[in-house]
């Protein structure tokens, strides 16, 4: 932790990624997730992260949208409760739609 009043370094999207929160696990490493830019997409859950971090509900992640198919995106960092509210109050995700 830093300095300031627990505020952690946290991982912010490169210019590929977005924010998005978890809305359904649809089993195995698949869940549907809606986006900060409105979509709903079938996020990807890949194996370096699927046993490692548990994605639920109500997650706060970042994804990738596919080039080819925009319908789809990876997952590809998952934040934690502490780290999301961070986000919030820093004013990088909407509190009211995350």
């Amino acid at each position: 932790m830093s300095e300031e009043k627990g505020r952690k370094n946290l991982r912010m999207p490169n210019e590929d990624e977005m924010f998005a929160v978890v809305t359904r696990h649809d089993g195995g490493n698949h869940v549907r997730v809606e986006c900060e830019d409105g979509e709903n997409r079938m996020g990807r859950i890949p194996g370096r992260m699927k046993y490692r971090n548990w994605i639920d509900e109500g997650n706060v992640v970042l994804v990738e949208p596919w080039d080819w198919q925009d319908e789809k995106a990876n997952i590809e960092w998952c934040y934690s409760e502490e780290d999301a509210d961070q986000l919030r109050r820093e004013g990088h995700i909407d509190p009211a739609s995350f």
